[in-house]
């Protein structure tokens, strides 16, 4: 139903994290290359438990392979730098939300690339630096199914 995407992640837990929410929200999971982290880590296998089998993870060696070979919905970002609050967004099914690397974010071509309007945020305090990875894909997921009648679960 959704797509998430993380670029250049670099700590197995949390990608472990998001393919257990993947799994079981029904998102389809995108990698983009280079990880931090070999996807056989022991972390990344003890957070995402046996839930690799039951998601859908593709992986691509560069942003731009990923942009050519993918199609689906209106592409969002999920950045500190964001100026749409990722409640004010009318998400639907197909679309997709890239996240960046845990110490760097998403770098500033790729946000410039989706467009300053489809940059989201989460609302923090100021002087936050952000959020752990797998809490704010968890936030936003959960908002755009909510969105969406929850359609597919239970």
């Amino acid at each position: 139903m959704f797509h998430i995407v993380l670029f250049e992640p670099e700590i197995p837990p949390n990608t472990g994290n998001i393919i257990r929410l993947t799994a079981n929200t029904g998102a389809t999971l995108h990698l983009i290359h280079p990880l931090g982290f070999d996807l056989s880590d022991r972390q990344l296998k003890r957070a995402g438990m046996d839930y690799a089998e039951l998601s859908r993870v593709f992986e691509y060696q560069s942003y731009e392979e990923f942009i050519h070979s993918h199609t689906a919905g209106t592409i969002y970002a999920a950045s500190t730098k964001g100026t749409q609050l990722y409640i004010d967004v009318e998400y639907s099914p197909g679309d997709t939300i890239i996240f960046g690397p845990e110490t760097r974010g998403l770098p500033a071509s790729i946000l410039n690339h989706i467009g300053k309007n489809k940059v989201l945020r989460l609302p923090m305090k100021d002087n936050s630096r952000s959020l752990n990875l797998s809490n704010t894909v968890a936030i936003i997921l959960y908002e755009a199914l909510r969105q969406n009648g929850f359609q597919g679960l239970n």
